[in-house]
C-alpha cells in the first residue's frame, strides 16, 4: 500500500501561482502512475494530470493545459504540480492518487489540500 500526502494549497490572487507537492511513502519500489484531481464546492471530483513514473508521460485536462505542469522527484518520492495563472474557477480541494502498473483502478489516495483563487 502507498500513503500519499498532499501540501502546497493556500490563498493565492487570480493570475498567481501555487506549488502543490505529493509525497508518496509505504510500497513505492512499484511501478505507478501518479494523478492529480480536484473537487469545487457543490462538484464531482475531476481529473487535472497525471504523470507515469517510469516514463514521465504527462497528461493534462483541457482546463489546465497550458498552464499547469508536472514533475517529479524520484529520490524524495515526490511529484509536484506546478500551478500558474490560477483563476477563481481553479478553486478546489485538490487529491492525489496512485494507480498501480496493471490496473485501471486509483488505489490510494490522499487527504487533499485546499486552493482557493480570489479575483
Amino acid at each position: 500500500q502507498v500513503q500519499l500526502v498532499e501540501s502546497g494549497g493556500g490563498l493565492v490572487q487570480a493570475g498567481g501561482s501555487l506549488r502543490l507537492s505529493c509525497a508518496a511513502s509505504g510500497r513505492t519500489g512499484s511501478t505507478y502512475t501518479v494523478g492529480w484531481f480536484r473537487q469545487a464546492p457543490g462538484k464531482e471530483r475531476e481529473f487535472v494530470a497525471l504523470i507515469t513514473w517510469s516514463s514521465s508521460n504527462t497528461y493534462y485536462a483541457d482546463s489546465v493545459k497550458g498552464r499547469f505542469t508536472l514533475s517529479r522527484e524520484n529520490a524524495k518520492n515526490t511529484v509536484y504540480l506546478h500551478m500558474n495563472s490560477l483563476k477563481p474557477e481553479d478553486t478546489a480541494v485538490y487529491y492525489c492518487a496512485v494507480r498501480m502498473v496493471g490496473t485501471t483502478s486509483w488505489s490510494s489516495w490522499g487527504l487533499g489540500t485546499q486552493v482557493t483563487v480570489s479575483s
